[in-house]
């Protein structure tokens, strides 16, 4: 079994998946399409950022991929829907890096309503520039938050104990927590909110979410971040409402084409922008959140190749499983049709095979069925298994 970890995944899972007899190659980078394709040969687990594009040409040509780790929240960047037809789960890490970012949006705040970039900057040129203008505490400002779900609702706890009044958006049906208020629009949010901030996901309908009537629905002189996805927001036309000053400050973390890696050239329209904090997509990036997501996948791609469980995949049903009790574990993804449990199970007891323990789970087109056997199996069985129409992938699992 062999595993290809990109883009600097934590050490901790190299490992976790060392550990469990899997050779691990371990690279800074993203690779390209091209480069991807040939690097996953003969591999049969593969880990990943948010740099790497699985596109569905790399789905289609890696015939030894099994299954795939994003060890981020976002999970975009990863052909979904291919990768499930193929019976090849795609987990990420939801929950690990939601307090990095949830810091790192309010030290933004902060700098921003003290104008901190400025004076720094004024400093370094050899400029003591000691005043209070357009200075301001954040405790009693109004906080916008759009998107209010693992990040945006943590960051509304935290924002209001700094004192900040919190506000929110969001297309699904939320819990306020704490004092929060929901709004029935994003467009009420933008009339209240003193500092707008976005936390949505990176679905394809979310593109050009935020841009030029969105910057002029906004307060005058408020405060605007982006640490979600780069492609949401129109940067042409942020950089022109900063410019224009009805924007008194930016914190953008994501932008729309992102260097592959470290120390790369990179260019935005909003270089050079006044009290603007630009940052290389390091939302998550503390070692703290690098370990826990490090740990959290590669246990993920761990227990799945040990025993089939499939809990949190983002494309595949969800089936928890531990040790296998009996002498095989039979893990059979198929298409969703009626009467496929009824035919693996014919097949089972045609070559004498006992059952001990089953479970299907569905999701869309796709099912995935387990089966823990505590007889021998022969090679018939499995052959039969395999050429079922409705066959996606079957493994074995000692």
């Amino acid at each position: 079994m062999k595993a290809l970890l990109l883009e600097n995944v934590h050490p901790l899972a190299t490992t976790i998946l060392t550990e469990a007899g899997i050779e691990v190659d371990h690279r800074p980078g993203a690779l390209d399409e091209a480069e991807l394709v040939e690097a996953l040969r003969g591999v049969q687990l593969l880990g990943i950022r948010s740099k790497t594009e699985v596109t569905p040409a790399v789905v289609e040509a890696a015939d030894d991929l099994l299954a795939i780790g994003a060890f981020c929240i976002g999970t975009n960047q990863i052909a979904l829907a291919p990768a499930a037809e193929r019976g090849i789960p795609a987990f990420n890490a939801p929950y690990s890096n939601t307090r990095s970012v949830v810091e790192l949006a309010l030290a933004e705040i902060i700098v921003m309503a003290r104008r901190l970039t400025e004076k720094d900057k004024a400093l370094h040129e050899g400029v003591w520039r000691k005043d209070a203008k357009g200075s301001h505490e954040i405790r009693g400002r109004r906080l916008g938050i759009v998107g209010y779900g693992n990040i945006g609702s943590q960051l509304s706890v935290v924002a209001e104990m700094l004192g900040m009044e919190v506000y929110f958006y969001d297309i699904q049906d939320r819990l306020a927590l704490g004092n929060a208020r929901r709004c029935s629009s994003l467009e009420e949010l933008l009339d209240i909110a003193e500092a707008v901030t976005l936390h949505v996901d990176g679905r394809d309908g979310n593109a050009g979410f935020f841009g030029r009537e969105q910057f002029e629905r906004m307060r005058p002189r408020s405060l605007f971040l982006n640490l979600s996805r780069g492609f949401l927001v129109d940067y042409e036309a942020l950089r022109d409402s900063l410019q224009s000053g009805h924007i008194a400050g930016a914190s953008v973390d994501v932008f729309p084409v992102e260097p592959k890696k470290s120390g790369d050239p990179f260019s935005s329209p909003l270089q050079g922008m006044p009290n603007t904090v630009l940052t290389p997509h390091v939302g998550g990036s503390t070692e703290e959140a690098q370990e826990d997501i490090g740990r959290f996948v590669a246990g993920k791609l761990r227990d799945f190749v040990a025993y089939g469980t499939t809990t949190l995949s983002v494309n595949l049903p969800a089936l928890t499983l531990q040790h296998v009790p009996g002498d095989h574990r039979l893990t059979h993804f198929h298409t969703n049709t009626p009467g496929v449990l009824a035919k693996v199970n014919q097949i089972l007891a045609s070559h004498g095979v006992n059952i001990g323990g089953q479970l299907l789970g569905t999701q869309g087109h796709v099912g995935y069925v387990v089966t823990d056997v505590d007889s021998p199996l022969n090679e018939g069985a499995l052959a039969e298994l395999h050429d079922l129409p409705e066959t996606i992938r079957l493994r074995v699992v000692d």
